[in-house]
């Protein structure tokens, strides 16, 4: 019989983990920084622990010697949507990369589990570099809404209270919030342009914003207290009810400022 040590066993996963999780919040980053509109809202991950892959072993009679090869999810990644369409848009980046590769996917958006169940599953073989040289593991990307994710939580907790035999009347009623949260997906995504003009809005004010600060923080560094304090007190004016155009000419104005006590 096989013996695993655990904690060396799962050292890849953690690595793989990490990994995915800083590569595709970059995407995010990057779309950030070029002022568009990101597909992706935010990455989350883990790796499965040690009494839930035994448990699934055993509920498929998976030898401990191929638990690596036929378990696929014991590194896990959820990336969160807002819109439903962002979810293609996602999973197409995941396609085209070069640095994991899609062994197959499982698209329950589309075809929605009798449960009510929505997300879209991509399994990839990642390549981890180790110090002993390189070790090749499978991972799970779940891909899905926020609303999607609120819902799966929910079931997830209710299937481990119940050991996976959720009483019919339960069943019924998660049934029901599986269709709610999908309805609220449709209606977001009704007004979509509206909230990412609204959203691109904020982060141009907060950026803007940012930068005064900092100016103002130069100000004071350089010792001329008055100017800064006078600036402090027009942005605070601004912050709430301020227009762009109002707090680009502040910025400017401190950007002067400081150049001329250069």
């Amino acid at each position: 019989m096989a013996v695993i040590v655990w904690n060396e066993f799962l050292i890849p996963y953690h690595q793989a983990v990490e990994e995915l999780k800083v590569k595709l919040r970059s995407i995010r980053r990057e779309y950030r920084k070029k002022n568009e509109y990101s597909p992706i809202e935010f990455v989350t991950g883990r790796v499965k622990e040690i009494s839930s892959i035994l448990e699934k072993a055993n509920k498929f009679n998976i030898p401990l010697e191929r638990i690596g090869y036929e378990i696929e999810d014991i590194s896990g990644i959820r990336i969160m949507c807002q819109f439903v369409d962002d979810i293609e848009k996602v999973v197409e980046l995941i396609r085209q990369r070069k640095d994991m590769q899609i062994i197959y996917e499982k698209d329950y958006v589309t075809n929605v589990k009798k449960s009510g169940y929505r997300s879209h599953h991509v399994i990839i073989k990642y390549f981890v570099n180790m110090a002993e040289g390189q070790k090749v593991i499978l991972a799970e990307l779940q891909i899905r809404t926020l609303a999607m994710n609120f819902w799966a939580t929910i079931e997830h907790s209710l299937n481990y209270k119940y050991k996976h035999d959720i009483p019919q009347n339960i069943k019924e009623k998660l049934k029901s919030a599986a269709d709610a949260a999908f309805k609220l997906d449709e209606e977001m995504s009704l007004i979509k342009e509206e909230i990412k003009d609204a959203q691109k809005l904020f982060e141009v004010k907060s950026s803007i914003v940012s930068d005064v600060m900092n100016n103002i923080l130069a100000l004071t560094a350089i010792g001329k207290i008055n100017e800064a304090n006078s600036f402090r007190k027009q942005l605070d004016k601004l912050i709430e009810k301020g227009e762009i155009y109002e707090l680009n000419e502040l910025l400017n104005l401190t950007e002067r400022t400081i150049n001329m006590y250069k």
